[in-house]
């Protein structure tokens, strides 16, 4: 049964609940400024309607007008709430009203004005979308706007409006000129290339410009290169020729491009003649054989096109001699320019190298389909090539050979080649290895499984008369056996086609050889581990880590212990103990964090909480530099939590003293305030005491600001002239020098360059110091002034030698927080005559003032 009851509260005299909402109606009667009181209670009325649910935020606001948690869930269940209705209904209406409401509270919050902008958007509402952007962007600081403009642009992109595009594009550009590349694509995608191409050459201009797509400055000036050729009809601002050929002077190694884009730009404007023009000068000054191509390329492409139109001009016109002499002449220049061949450029190019391998590769494509004229270049190639002063690989040769063979369906011939490569004296061992793999690969191809083991087996056994591998005095056929490639192969065949044992042999052949890598020592350990060989797989990290050292041991001894700790957890403690401090000692400090992390969760899990702490202790000084901080905080949460934070102040201490001074600030801060919420005043009033130390007061204001804080909350006007007079003592140890001082005064006051004098102009006789002391002054009085009024609160602060006359005069002040603090103590002391206010008296021995006693 549901029982209405009605609430006579003043503020709302007809307000109706449920009996089920006693309880926490009469939770929000006690703590109705509480947030976490209201959250509970809309949390249980979520299932109710929608205007009940309304009409709950609507209360909780009315009281937390500021509480940037109610504000988000209220307007995002407004905005759930006509989620599904028409934009035109006077719902969506209502929901705007509401986000206008917020904003009088939470101008200052980026997702809630995105969420309205969004809301917005999808609303349809153009110009009202528009302006609460620009809202948005005039409300919050300038470092929020990088949220904002990204929806901002996304919903200029998404209306056929370019022009108020571009605008907003403008401006984006005055916060973020790096981003002047989505405004060129923008433009391009609208058609407005002219603008595009002046903002493309101003970005290709700055040497400062850093592409954020990672383009270089090439590419960016090859885009303006095409961008001003292909459209000279759009681009009218800009010299198309004297932008192209200063890029010639400017990228010697891509003249090739660009000469093309020149020419493309005459064709395109319809001067033929000054088009064939370029291309016969960049025929004749091009250098390399990349830009060569290219303009060759380009030129008989175009020379084709202009006598298909002319044929096709000529067949639709009929016209007479002239015509057909005319297209005789350029018939003629194209079969000119085409017995210019490729290949004898190639060959010119092997004349002046033979030994560059990829040359001959080049060669041998450009007989595509003439087998007699490859077989013939191949053995030339391989017959002239000498691998000791060859330009790339050599025995891609060999391959290529053989693999021409295989794919005519010779296969003996590819083996019988391949064989003579083994014999080879190559440069490189790994050039034979790779010969051996290709081999083996060969006999895989065509599932010759035995004979491609075979093979491998061969080329790993020891030779008559042993090397070492980077020996070059020995062939490489005496070396080939310690080729870790040839070796990682066989070891792969073995364990796809041969035994456990076999594979095993191989891949301690491998450790014995010290040939292995770290992964390869993982991948042992795993196969074992895979056919349930445990202890043999630890057997193998220990082998591998007997092999390396510091920082390659660092994966096998990180995927070792953590194997290990899977496989026996706190079985085997002991012996995980012993581990971890064996990878401990010589452990580098950039890798012990992780170790250490390791080692402390195996004691929180398996052993004890002191030795956990004690690892932890251990890792603070291990670690980097850089790091200790991050482990510090580590340390400190995980003592809290098992120990306790009073368990924490020896931690703290010891960070205070070894880290630097801007992290041992912020400890000291942590830890006062710590000691706060113990209740422990002295102890923080000494510990700020001991930071500021290390704190000047030109650099550190937030510092000094907090421990007046604390002075104003927990302290007295004894205290706060003592912090007063510690300000001026640690700000007089750091005004050393004039020119430290000056440096540091122009950077708070925002100035990026000035001296001495300038901070009072008009007054050079007047002494250095005195004129910072003033400058701090009035920089102090200016933020006094910045910071918003405090509200009025019941903290009397008492002077130990009072009166109560005193007493009773600072009783009736206007503004009890205020501190006089004069040279002379008579002038504190109010004229004016105090009301008559009923104190306790009681007694105080004279023993207690002592010279203070007043005669």
């Amino acid at each position: 049964m549901v029982v209405m009851a009605r609430v006579s509260r003043p503020e709302r005299p007809d307000l109706v609940f449920e009996e089920e909402d006693l309880p926490y109606e009469e939770e929000i009667m006690r703590n109705q400024f509480s947030v976490k009181c209201w959250l509970r209670y809309i949390e249980f009325k979520q299932g109710a309607p929608k205007p009940r649910l309304n009409q709950l935020y609507e209360r909780a606001l009315k009281l937390l007008p500021c509480s940037y948690k109610l504000w988000y869930r209220y307007l995002k269940a407004r905005r759930a709430q006509v989620k599904h209705r028409c934009v035109t209904d006077p719902a969506y209406e209502d929901v705007n009203n509401c986000h206008e409401r917020a904003f009088v509270f939470m101008h200052k919050m980026p997702r809630l004005w995105l969420d309205y902008c969004q809301f917005l958007m999808d609303q349809g509402r153009v110009t009202h979308t528009r302006r609460t952007f620009d809202r948005a962007l005039r409300a919050l600081p300038i470092t929020q706007h990088s949220r904002i403009w990204p929806l901002y642009l996304r919903f200029l992109r998404s209306h056929p409006l370019p022009e108020t595009a571009v605008r907003g594009y403008r401006r984006f550009l005055k916060l973020s000129p790096e981003s002047a590349e989505e405004y060129i694509e923008y433009l391009k995608s609208s058609d407005r290339l002219d603008e595009a191409a002046q903002r493309l050459a101003t970005v290709v201009n700055d040497e400062r410009f850093v592409s954020k797509a990672g383009k270089s400055n090439y590419q960016l000036w090859h885009e303006l290169c095409d961008l001003i050729s292909q459209n000279p009809d759009k681009v009218q601002s800009l010299n198309v020729d004297a932008i192209i050929r200063g890029g010639l002077t400017r990228f010697t190694d891509q003249l090739g491009k660009l000469w093309c884009s020149l020419a493309d730009y005459y064709i395109r404007s319809g001067h033929f003649e000054k088009a064939r023009d370029v291309y016969e000068e960049a025929i004749r000054t091009v250098m390399t054989v990349r830009d060569f191509t290219q303009v060759f390329d380009s030129y008989a492409q175009f020379e084709e096109s202009m006598i298909a139109a002319k044929m096709e001009t000529a067949s639709e016109l009929g016209r007479e001699e002239e015509d057909d002499v005319d297209l005789e002449l350029r018939l003629a220049r194209f079969e000119q320019l085409i017995s210019r061949r490729p290949l004898l450029l190639n060959s010119v190019l092997l004349r002046q190298n033979p030994h560059h391998v990829h040359e001959w590769h080049k060669r041998v494509a450009l007989h595509q389909g003439r087998p007699r004229e490859i077989i013939n270049t191949y053995t030339e190639a391989v017959q002239t090539v000498d691998p000791f002063k060859a330009t790339g690989k050599p025995h891609t040769l060999w391959v290529a050979f053989a693999k021409f063979y295989e794919d005519n369906g010779q296969l003996d011939d590819a083996r019988i080649i391949l064989e003579k490569a083994t014999k080879v004296n190559f440069k490189q061992v790994d050039d034979l290895a790779s010969v051996w793999c290709q081999c083996g690969e060969l006999e895989l191809r065509h599932e010759n499984y035995d004979e491609a083991l075979r093979l491998l087996r061969k080329a790993t056994a020891l030779p008559a008369r042993r090397a070492e591998y980077f020996d070059g005095s020995e062939p490489v056929q005496n070396r080939v056996y310690k080729s870790l490639k040839v070796w990682s192969m066989l070891a792969d065949l073995e364990e796809s086609l041969g035994t456990f044992q076999s594979t095993k042999a191989v891949y301690d052949r491998i450790l014995d050889l010290r040939i292995a890598t770290p992964q390869i020592v993982i991948n042992y350990a795993m196969f074992l581990e895979e056919h349930k060989y445990f202890e043999e797989s630890f057997k193998a990290y220990e082998r591998g880590i007997s092999l390396f050292k510091w920082p390659n041991v660092s994966d096998i001894w990180s995927t070792y212990l953590t194997k290990f700790i899977a496989r026996y957890g706190g079985r085997k403690l002991e012996r995980a103990r012993d581990l971890f401090e064996q990878a401990l000692d010589g452990c580098p400090p950039k890798y012990a964090k992780t170790l250490y992390l390791l080692y402390a969760q195996l004691e929180e899990e398996w052993g004890l909480a002191r030795h956990a702490m004690a690892v932890y202790d251990r890792a603070t000084r291990a670690v980097e530099p850089a790091q200790q901080y991050d482990m510090f905080n580590i340390y400190i949460k995980r003592a809290a939590e098992i120990y306790g934070v009073t368990h924490t102040r020896g931690i703290y201490q010891k960070a205070i003293e070894v880290l630097s001074d801007e992290h041992a600030r912020e400890m000291c801060l942590r830890f006062a305030d710590m000691e706060c919420k113990l209740g422990e005043i002295d102890r923080a009033r000494a510990i700020y005491s001991f930071c500021s130390q290390i704190c000047d007061p030109r650099t550190t204001g937030a510092f000094w600001q907090t421990w007046k804080d604390f002075e104003v909350r927990h302290g007295n006007e004894d205290t706060i002239r003592e912090m007063l007079r510690i300000r001026r003592s640690v700000q007089a140890t750091y005004n050393t020098q004039v020119n430290f001082m000056a440096s540091q005064m122009l950077k708070v006051s925002g100035s990026a360059t000035g001296t001495v004098s300038d901070l009072a102009p008009g007054q050079s006789g007047m002494d250095d110091m005195k004129l910072l002391e003033q400058r701090a002054e009035q920089l102090a009085a200016e933020a006094e002034r910045d910071q918003p009024p405090r509200a009025q609160s019941k903290i009397l602060f008492v002077r130990s030698d009072a009166s109560r006359e005193e007493l009773a005069a600072l009783a009736q002040q206007a503004n009890p927080e205020e501190i006089q603090l004069g040279e002379d103590e008579d002038e504190d002391e109010m004229d004016l005559e105090p009301n008559e206010v009923r104190l306790e008296q009681q007694s105080v021995p004279a023993a207690v003032f002592g010279s203070l006693k007043e005669d």
